[in-house]
């Protein structure tokens, strides 16, 4: 069994979030992590490994730097990982990012395709659909349990208060919820031997069947109109009543914003 993991690198919001004069995200100037969701998805590839011993593979695109979370991913216990990197791929939207990974993943042998359920950066949760599309494949999303059987997988889905069981035959995508497992750790050895490791790396020309007009800022549908920093608050207004005064005056504002 073939595993393709699509994972990424995205800002770690406890350091702030910078942005560009064009409204993308300067993700050169943030520290970063593996996004939860699709370190959730790396870990149920794992297993399938563990278990099954299937071959995982890692995908991400993004800068140069983004290879540390490839290494990451393969300290934790992935065979390969490779990274889709080209300037001519800045600031793709959803759209452009699924083209893009559809593109590179067209080049590998898998079975399986396990891509996180969104990113903490954009919270769309469209990339993973877009990709199934793309590729032709089905798709099924917010998975809390996956299992094999045969060539087919079945899949735990969540729904609303409730969840559904899927069955689908493989070639498929399944998207993971970070509520999926506990992710492992990293080992020492595991560590020594990633940073040992080569990291495949491809640009535009290693794309199949991607046209230029769908790829990067000019190739994303969707334009960022405006973008900003989280906007802090004032202190607000501060009066000092007795009880009797002070139950009067929250009462007159509830009323002013028609809560009462």
């Amino acid at each position: 069994m073939k595993v393709v993991v699509c994972i990424k690198q995205v800002p770690d919001t406890k350091g702030g979030v910078k942005f560009k004069p064009d409204g993308t995200l300067d993700r050169a100037a943030m520290l970063t992590i593996m996004n939860p969701d699709d370190k959730a998805g790396l870990e149920a590839a794992l297993r399938l490994k563990d278990q099954y011993g299937a071959e995982v593979t890692v995908v991400t695109m993004g800068l140069p730097k983004a290879e540390e979370v490839l290494r990451e991913a393969m300290a934790m216990g992935a065979d390969k990982g490779v990274l889709v990197t080209d300037r001519v791929l800045g600031g793709a939207d959803t759209w452009a990012t699924s083209q893009t990974i559809a593109g590179a993943i067209r080049n590998l042998e898998y079975d399986l395709i396990i891509t996180g359920r969104q990113a903490i950066d954009g919270d769309t949760a469209q990339v993973g659909p877009q990709i199934s599309e793309h590729l032709g494949i089905p798709v099924i999303s917010y998975a809390q349990e996956i299992k094999i059987d045969g060539d087919h997988v079945i899949v735990k889905r969540q729904y609303d208060d409730r969840y559904h069981m899927l069955r689908a035959k493989m070639p498929c995508l399944i998207t993971a919820l970070s509520e999926l497992n506990e992710p492992r750790y990293m080992t020492p050895g595991g560590i020594f031997d990633a940073y040992k490791s080569e990291i495949t790396v491809w640009g535009r020309d290693n794309l199949k069947d991607v046209l230029d007009s769908n790829l990067g800022l000019k190739g994303s549908p969707t334009q960022i109109a405006k973008a900003s920093d989280k906007v802090r608050k004032g202190a607000g207004e501060k009066v000092s009543l007795d009880p009797a005064g002070s139950v009067n005056y929250i009462v007159e504002k509830l009323t002013e914003k028609h809560v009462l």
